[in-house]
This record gives structure tokens, sequence and C-alpha cells, in this order.
């Protein structure tokens, strides 16, 4: 289930909508005490209440309301003052209780929007609703030859689900925008978003219309995918397998399909339910989820900067491309980590030059990021301003960067340790000058006939002879004079 794309494709649109579930980042799962661990010894966070044993009573688990309170807050929704939680029927072998416990006709939040940036420029989606909800356990088919193995450690682990309207038209569009969803969730701290362990999980419905329609075709929905390339993979799949069979005469029927990363290629699941087929109904053991509007105020107020806003300041604000902004505010951890080293040393654009080379490289070798990173902003700082003072070159300042990382210490101590202070004296500049164009009497021919850009080869040079202390600047003026 894998063809191309055949026929007039320019005929049809896709309308795409997505279903993302979140996993909340709580210490415990949302109706009982057992830890929302993953990884652990399979069913060994798990109570009566989760394994749906007769008589256990569901409480409401405050820290998952508050976390699904900022989502929401963070997704622009209205948020409801009460919320009903209803029971969500259905038989599966790792749902013990044979139901679900969610929100269905009042959740916590509806009429939300997020904006990203898209192939074509800006775009925005609106978002649905957003709803609280239990996850089920995990079915593990690769434990038992021949036999399924239910984990449910999983189960009653808090979720929060993101249902947008059908606003998107392409895979790449679909991309775009979850990157942009993760980006914004990952900002709030409501959830780790990391799809390789579950805690991120993204549902997409799919259709296609005759280009120019308003009315909506026939639905299938695709689930078993763990990123975003693999999203975006499966719909450019599905939309060309509705296309060809549409043109073929053939109708596209309402189904589940799992996408198979290895192949590239989808499979039928299941005929697609509707929302009848589970017989919601009131849940009677829980009492309605009741939000004061001081706590959702309060809630608003303690919002971080979002990702959006806080690009648009950094360019704003710091004189910055849309590019190095961009990059700047990736996360809020480096975001936060460049402001502070902009507080300390008062040099925006050098601190972004750093953060976005030096910093970067070494944060990607160590395996860290901005909010581990062993060299702390004012250390950076100290390095920005040795450099910037010409006490010490640029290379000499990513051999301390890498020695502070590693070892500790003040910057000006490795420095005098290392005898990296910067030699700016004209006459042993000089020195390694003459020995360089000496050296080289190839290139000093090919200079002088036109090939201007090997003035960076003899800097370079010179740099070498040198250990890294000369000053690059002041070597670059006194070659050109040398080189007449």
């Amino acid at each position: 289930m894998s063809p191309t794309l055949t026929g007039d494709s320019t005929r049809w649109e896709a309308v795409i909508g997505l279903e993302v579930h979140l996993q909340l980042r709580t210490a415990r799962k949302l109706f009982c005490g057992d830890l929302a661990i993953f990884g652990d010894e399979p069913n060994t966070h798990v109570c009566p209440v989760c394994l749906g044993l007769p008589g256990a009573l569901p409480t409401t688990n405050p820290e998952a309301v508050a976390l699904a309170l900022r989502t929401a807050l963070a997704l622009g929704c209205t948020v409801h003052e009460r919320a009903l939680w209803a029971r969500k029927n259905y038989f599966y072998p790792d749902l013990p209780k044979g139901y679900q416990i969610t929100q269905f006709e009042h959740p916590i939040a509806t009429d939300g929007r997020v904006d990203y940036d898209g192939p074509d420029g800006e775009a925005s989606v609106r978002i649905r609703r957003a709803h609280m909800e239990e996850d089920a356990g995990k079915s593990i088919h690769d434990r038992i030859a021949g036999g399924t193995a239910v984990d449910l450690n999983r189960a009653g682990t808090p979720l929060v689900e993101i249902v947008t309207e059908p606003d998107l038209r392409t895979p790449a569009d679909t991309r775009a925008f979850l990157t942009s969803l993760k980006q914004l969730l990952e900002y709030v701290d409501v959830s780790d978003c990391n799809m390789e362990e579950g805690s991120l999980r993204v549902d997409a419905n799919v259709s296609i219309r005759p280009r120019g329609d308003d009315e909506l075709g026939s639905k299938t929905e695709i689930k078993n995918v763990n990123s975003f390339s693999g999203i975006e993979k499966a719909v450019e799949v599905e939309i060309a397998r509705q296309v060809a069979l549409v043109e073929k005469g053939g109708r596209v029927e309402q189904e589940t399909l799992l996408w198979d990363d290895h192949r590239n290629a989808l499979r039928s699941m299941r005929s697609k339910e509707e929302s009848h087929d589970y017989r919601y109904f009131p849940d009677p053991d829980l009492p309605p989820l009741v939000l004061q509007p001081r706590a959702i105020d309060a809630a608003r107020e303690a919002l971080p900067e979002l990702p959006r806003a806080r690009r648009a300041r950094f360019e704003r604000d710091y004189s910055l491309s849309a590019y190095d902004a961009g990059v700047l505010t990736h996360s809020r951890a480096s975001a936060d980590y460049f402001e502070e080293v902009v507080k300390a040393c008062g040099k925006a654009k050098a601190a972004a030059n750093w953060v976005m080379g030096p910093v970067q490289a070494l944060m990607h070798q160590r395996g860290e990021d901005a909010s581990t990173f062993a060299v702390r902003p004012d250390v950076l700082a100290e390095i920005i301003e040795l450099v910037g003072s010409g006490t010490i070159s640029e290379g000499s300042g990513k051999t301390v960067l890498g020695a502070v990382a590693q070892d500790g210490g003040r910057p000006l101590d490795v420095v005098k340790a290392r005898g990296l202070v910067q030699v700016r004296d004209d006459s042993q500049l000089e020195a390694w000058v003459r020995e360089v164009v000496d050296a080289n009497p190839g290139e000093v021919a090919r200079y002088k006939g036109g090939e201007a850009k090997l003035v960076g080869f003899f800097v370079g040079q010179v740099m070498k002879r040198s250990g890294g202390k000369a000053d690059p600047k002041r070597v670059s003026e006194l070659l050109k004079v040398a080189l007449g």
C-alpha cells in the first residue's frame, strides 16, 4: 500500500487533521498514586485503580490538572471552568477496565490556535479541543513467542489529547506544524515530548477532495508513527493512495491504517470508529473538574515567553537576523543561556556567534545541552571579553572553551597557564610573516598574479607558526605590506 502519485494530482486537495496525545510530566498517574515512569520492569507500577479491580475508586491528580491547564493556555485555548469526565467504552487487552476515562462533551479547553512557519510562510492551525484522559497499557508482541504480553505500567498515565481542525493541506505543512507544536510544549515544560518513549504520539486523519470544494471526503486515520519525518512520509503515501484509488473509480473507505516505517508502507488495521461506537457517558465515580477563575489567571500569568514571541524580540532587541534568532530560540534552555551571556558581557552579536558556533559544536560533542553545558554563561562571557579585548585570539578562545568544559577553572587562569596571551608586538609578528613569505615563493607569485584570496593561506601559516598566539588582524595588515 505504497503507490506513487498518479493521475492529475493538481485536481485534488488533501485535508489533514491531527490528534496529538501528550503525556504530561507528572510523577504519578492521573487517578491513583502509582509512579508514571517509563522503562521499568513490566507491571511494577500498578494498583487496584489502574488494574480496574472491582470497588477501586479514582481520585484526580491535581498536578496533572495544573499541567493540562498550562498546556491549554499555551495553545491559546478558551479554558472552561467546568469539565466533565466520561467513560469511553471499548475492549482491548491493554485496557483492563474495559473503558478509558476521558473528556468528551465538556473538555477542559476549546478553540485555540498554533502559528508555525510552513513551506510557504507563516500559517496557523486551529485547535478544536484539548482534553484530559488516561493512557492505556501497552501490548508487547515480541516478548513471548507466538503470543502477546501486556504491560500495565503505562495504564492511567495522564495525557492531554490535542485535536486540530482539518487545516493542514500538505505533508510538509504537517511536519512543520508538529515541529512548532513540540517546541511550544517544551517551552512551557509540560512534557518531555519524547516520541521514542511514547510521551508524544500523533495520529493523522487524511482525506482528499476536488480542489476548490468545501465538502470533506471520507477520511482514514494513520497510527503507529514514531517520528515527524515518518508522519510526513506516511501522509504523503496515503494521499497518493487515495488519489490513485479515486481516479480509478474506487471509493475511500473510512479505516484505521498502521504505518510500517521499515517498508514505508501502510496496512489496514480496522474500520474507523465513530464517536457513538464508544458509548460515552459521564463517569459516575468522578465529580466534575472545576477550575477557579483565579487559578486560570494565575496559570496564564506564570506562562513563560513563548517561542515565536521570543524569536521576534531577539530580532528586535539584539538586532539579530531571523535565522540567528530562530536558532537561539530553538529551545528555551538555549535562549536562556544566550540571554545570560549577553547580560554578562553586553555583546549580543559576539554572544550569538559563540553560542551558535563553538558552544553548540562542543555541546554536541559532549552530549550536553544548554541546561547542562559545563561552561556556564558568565564563564563564556569572560572568554568573549578576552577575545574582544585582544588578550587572546579567537582560536585560543576556542581552546580555552574546551579546556574549561573539560577541567573547569577560570578562563584567564587557563590563558596564563598555557601561555595563550596574544602576541601583538610588531617585531615578532613581522619575523613570522617574513618566515612564511620566504617559505612559500610559489604562493607569493600566485598572489602577486592576482589570487588575492591567498592572503587567507598566509594568515593561516603565520597563525600556525605562532601556535595560535598571533593577532590575526594585525598579521593580515603586515602580510599585505610584505606581499606588496
